[in-house]
């Protein structure tokens, strides 16, 4: 039950994710502080350090909240929980698979909080993400989707079942390996590297534009129907680029989603 907050394997996750947290958060602080505050330099280039500059005012606070409502899955996890999974990603990437900056990771995966954790990893590691078919150097697909794999020429291969509490997958599919087995290992701290990845101007600029659109401010709450927006620059480098959190709903019950905007406490909503 690694990586969910409702596991005692997970709390002692996000104490250890404490350190990786900040890790990431050395990255984002400006030379500067005023009145006990942090201030924090605008880092439109650098996907990393827009998620460190998102955590590190608080990593305990819920900061990715995942409903399915197809399921009745709640997956809640805080910004240190979350740093602790991409951590361990970007270290798989760079000592398992080997992959450099500027190398390609294949991503078909929809929209989830393990997905959360690929794509955050991947970039922290300054790979290119992508969904067009073509020689990777990893590439991570979800399990129902295995039989579309057959164009992606791929070093490595992670199947994701997307289980709600990251338990290991019990048959994986052939020519791949089992996603949260794998990721399990790696070290919880990672430095990446202070230059920006290749695509990393064009999303956060996509992602500013929307939180202007929306009004999204640090502290906000986000809801988002990640069914009719699964573009991850819409429910997941928002939400991140205005320093607010977000709550992620798959398949929403629109009878549900009133009371769980009180519940969860939002201030904006994505539809």
């Amino acid at each position: 039950m690694w990586g969910i907050t409702l596991s005692a394997s997970l709390r002692r996750a996000g104490r250890e994710a404490l350190t990786a947290t900040r890790r990431y958060a050395d990255l984002s602080l400006s030379s500067s502080t005023h009145a006990g505050r942090v201030s924090f330099a605008p880092m439109a280039d650098n996907i990393a350090r827009v998620f460190a500059d998102a955590i590190a005012t608080d990593p305990t606070r819920p900061l990715l909240t995942w409903y399915d409502d197809a399921t009745g899955e709640r997956t809640e996890l805080s910004g240190a929980t979350l740093a602790n999974w991409v951590a361990k990603t970007a270290n798989l990437l760079t000592d398992e698979v080997g992959a450099a900056p500027g190398d390609a990771a294949g991503v078909l995966l929809p929209p989830h909080w393990q997905t959360a954790a690929v794509l955050l990893g991947c970039w922290s590691a300054k790979l290119t993400v992508t969904g067009t078919p073509g020689p990777v150097e990893a590439l991570f697909v979800a399990v129902g989707r295995v039989d579309e794999t057959a164009g992606w020429p791929a070093g490595e291969r992670y199947a994701l079942a997307l289980d709600p509490f990251a338990l290991p997958m019990r048959q994986v599919p052939a020519g791949c390996t089992d996603f949260v087995s794998a990721v399990r290992g790696h070290g919880d701290h990672f430095t990446p590297n202070p230059a920006g990845g290749e695509a990393d101007a064009a999303l956060l600029a996509r992602a500013q534009a929307r939180a202007t659109e929306l009004g999204l401010a640090q502290g906000d709450r986000l809801l988002v129907d990640v069914t009719t927006h699964p573009d991850p620059v819409d429910w997941l480098l928002t939400p991140l680029t205005a320093g607010a959190s977000v709550v992620a709903c798959a398949h929403p019950d629109p009878a549900r989603l009133p009371s769980r905007a009180e519940t969860e406490k939002t201030t904006h909503t994505l539809a």
